[in-house]
């Protein structure tokens, strides 16, 4: 006989793996990587400091 298999793992494993395909697919319909996170966060920096140093002072 083979070896007894542990169904609860078993389960949990498989729950563990569709859960990590279905936050992959997410993460290319709708993530951005970490680099354009960066870009995109210093491009809009830089738009408001741009902006905020265009207001007419009274």
């Amino acid at each position: 006989m083979g070896k007894p298999v542990n169904l609860n793992r078993y389960r949990k494993e498989k729950a563990r793996a569709e859960k990590k395909a279905r936050a992959d697919e997410n993460a290319v319909k709708f993530g951005l990587s970490q680099a354009e996170k960066d870009a995109v966060k210093q491009r809009d920096g830089k738009t408001r400091r741009d902006l905020d140093n265009h207001e007419l002072e009274e």
